[in-house]
């Protein structure tokens, strides 16, 4: 990353791509954010910048770029891509870590698991400038993306005609929602959804409080 690039990053400050961390904390806690990005749309966090933009730089450049190397090889499941380069911004050392949006959604903080469980795994996803924990519906979704399990000649029943019906009044609707609409059970309800999500009719969101809710396509 040039000088250029980073200075126009830090006065933007953090958003849906960037994350400023002021030092290296827990791994787990890095593991959330590098998984994050992966899992959303990609993007970069700034070691040596505090959250208001202030330029603290690293202590040391290799010990920082050590401890990133580790967490992305150890505490992320799968195994996320990356690159790292450095930059001196007002003489202290400031380290760029890249993250690309991944083709092997969803990542998650490793747990030696050979298989994704839905009910155990930490998966995260970017909403605004934070990492959230992804829902169940979430996952899913993310796993019939990476897989392009796109739903076609998808029929439209009962259920459906009653989400299009709220949608022409309301700008989202819930699992919540549907279910006491259609009188029909949450999980009944948030299956209904994924499918008009993978069917590409809707399109899920993740609000900061970690809960889902869904709108018409734009």
């Amino acid at each position: 990353m040039n000088r250029k690039k980073l200075v126009s990053l830090i006065e933007k400050g953090e958003s849906l791509t960037v994350e400023f961390k002021q030092r290296f904390s827990e791994y787990n806690k890095i593991a959330k954010e590098f998984i994050a990005f992966a899992n959303t749309k990609g993007g970069t966090i700034l070691f040596g910048i505090d959250d208001d933009g202030s330029v603290y730089g690293v202590e040391s450049e290799k010990s920082e770029m050590e401890l990133i190397k580790e967490t992305f090889q150890n505490y992320c499941e799968p195994k996320i891509e990356y690159e790292i380069s450095y930059n001196d911004l007002d003489n202290k050392e400031i380290v760029c870590v890249e993250i690309p949006e991944s083709k092997n959604k969803p990542h998650r903080i490793q747990d030696y698991k050979s298989n994704l469980d839905l009910n155990t795994a930490q998966v995260y996803i970017r909403v605004n400038d934070k990492s959230v924990l992804a829902s169940k519906e979430m996952i899913k979704i993310l796993q019939s993306r990476s897989n392009e399990q796109i739903l076609k000649n998808y029929s439209i029943n009962k259920n459906e005609k009653i989400v299009f019906e709220y949608l022409e009044e309301n700008d989202f609707i819930t699992a919540k929602h549907l279910s006491r609409l259609a009188n029909i059970s949450s999980r009944r309800a948030s299956r209904t959804l994924i499918n008009l999500v993978r069917a590409e009719i809707l399109a899920i969101h993740t609000n900061e409080n970690g809960e889902d809710f869904y709108t018409n396509m734009k």
